[in-house]
């Protein structure tokens, strides 16, 4: 009795749940697509606080490797004219370290000639190459 009953009400089931048929067999049909199901429970690390962006670039001409320069070009260790530099120089550097062509020392403070930059203002690692090219060079806002 228990197993007939049990049966009976499987079979039930299985007859009421009607088998949903997929968007392509409905637009066969001349039906709408069915909206899209959640198939997951999201967890509460996808609501979680976002952090705040990392800091900027510094600004307002600061730079703790030296004078700001002001570059005519700035580009990295493997562009044609910068390697050929690096070689002629015999310096050896990554081919994504980024470096300034043709650099002169920029005076923030004051409104002389040696405080505007047409080009591109600059902060190196290393200037000592002259201003033929200055290594680890990133652009400041000033």
């Amino acid at each position: 009795m228990k197993l007939t009953f049990a049966l009976t009400a499987l079979v039930a089931a299985v007859i009421s749940v009607e088998a949903t048929s997929t968007n392509g067999e409905r637009l066969a049909r001349g039906l709408p697509p069915m909206p899209p199901r959640k198939r997951y429970l999201p967890s509460r690390m996808e609501h979680a606080r976002r952090t705040s962006p990392s800091g900027s670039p510094p600004s307002g001409g600061s730079c703790n490797t030296g004078p700001i320069q002001c570059c005519n070009q700035t580009t990295t260790a493997d562009d044609p004219v910068a390697a050929l530099l690096l070689g002629l120089l015999g310096i050896v550097l990554g081919a994504d370290v980024p470096v300034g062509l043709q650099c002169s020392p920029l005076s923030v403070v004051g409104v002389g000639s040696g405080s505007a930059c047409s080009a591109r203002p600059v902060c190196c690692e290393n200037n000592s190459n002259g201003s033929l090219i200055s290594i680890g060079c990133i652009p400041i806002t000033l």
